[in-house]
């Protein structure tokens, strides 16, 4: 039977959590990491490795590497340094694993990327020339946790077309593996004066349907937004939330018209409204929207999630899960229809993934 396994990358280390693929019985392990500040932690389906992007005030940022479903892990950060000056990074920010090879996105906007199994690395792209770049490193401009460049969304048949997340500035496009990038951020808004309309957007989450390269989704500081066009251009969808605001945001892996996000109170809270936890699902691509919160805590449950937060598997009938800035895991084995708490009194979760292992 198939092993369900969820990774939830915390500020005190990663922990993994196991069951089978019914989904009822959960496992825990871990801390693993050495307790280093975990942002974000990915399995590997092709060499069945896991990578943990760390970050420490004290010794810098490196990439955990463990072959063997968590047992033992190795930490490297060899290569992950600008030419100026060569000195190492404080953050890795993002991690994916596509076609052969680990992209890392950094602080100061960079792309980094692995094809040794994250044991070297080289710097692969800092978005050079994008409208406003001069600007983006200057601390004034950086928007709270300087997480730089955050996310990397590969396009599944071509190694060298993705997307990259640029915190507080917008999408940005390759087709040529980086050499050259394109904004697409047409059709999102902003509620602040911008210099210059292609960039100034802060998109929290981005997300493709594993049906259709063309539909994508995303979360962002103004609204949610949906993308028929590979992110040419993009509408709003937030009709129908409690708030325009979120980070997590989820596609489902059988249906290209069905979305999950986790709207939050868009003040200094950024919590849950009103203390009652909920997960929003559109199963008509933003239309309508339904409240998902059968077995979530409704009283005073003043809860985050951050932007990597909230992952989906693809089983026959998928499970969502998501972890909070409290520390508790949050799962479901039917679509979002009814939930159940798998982990309890972590540290503050910064990312929840799944694999579901043959």
């Amino acid at each position: 039977m198939p092993l369900t396994v969820v990774l939830v990358g915390t500020r005190k280390g990663c922990f993994i959590l196991e069951s089978d693929a019914d989904r009822r019985d959960w496992k825990m392990r871990g801390p693993y990491c050495e307790g280093w500040p975990i942002y974000h932690a990915v399995h590997d389906a092709d060499s069945g490795a896991i990578y943990a992007a760390a970050a420490s005030e004290w010794h810098g940022a490196g990439v955990w590497r463990s072959t063997d479903l968590g047992e033992t892990w190795e930490l490297s950060s060899e290569g992950l340094a600008y030419d100026d000056g060569g000195q190492k990074l404080s953050k890795v920010s993002g991690l994916t694993v596509a076609h052969g090879r680990i992209l890392a996105g950094a602080e100061n906007a960079g792309i980094f990327e692995s094809r040794d199994g994250a044991k070297t690395w080289s710097l692969l792209s800092t978005l050079d020339g994008m409208p406003g770049r001069e600007n983006w490193n200057d601390p004034k401009n950086q928007p709270p946790g300087h997480l730089g460049l955050p996310a990397i969304l590969p396009h599944p048949d071509d190694a060298s077309h993705f997307w990259a997340v640029v915190q507080g500035v917008g999408i940005f496009e390759t087709t040529d593996d980086g050499a050259s990038w394109t904004p697409r951020n047409k059709g999102l808004r902003a509620d602040w004066p911008l210099e210059d309309p292609e960039v100034g957007y802060c998109v929290h989450k981005l997300v493709m349907s594993p049906l259709d390269t063309q539909r994508l989704y995303q979360q962002n500081h103004v609204g949610m937004h949906r993308s028929d066009d590979g992110g040419n251009q993009w509408v709003e969808i937030t009709e129908g939330l409690p708030t325009e605001f979120g980070f997590a945001a989820a596609t489902h892996p059988h249906d290209k018209e069905t979305f999950y996000v986790i709207p939050l109170d868009p003040g200094h809270g950024r919590v849950m409204p009103d203390g009652r936890a909920s997960v929003w699902r559109t199963r008509d691509a933003g239309s309508t929207w339904q409240r998902l919160d059968d077995g979530l805590p409704q009283r005073d449950a003043h809860l985050g999630v951050l932007r990597e937060g909230m992952a989906i598997d693809a089983l026959d009938v998928p499970g969502l899960y998501f972890g909070t800035s409290t520390g508790q895991v949050f799962a479901s084995a039917n679509e979002g229809e009814s939930w159940t708490e798998i982990a309890s009194y972590l540290p503050p979760i910064a990312s929840v993934e799944v694999a579901v292992i043959p």
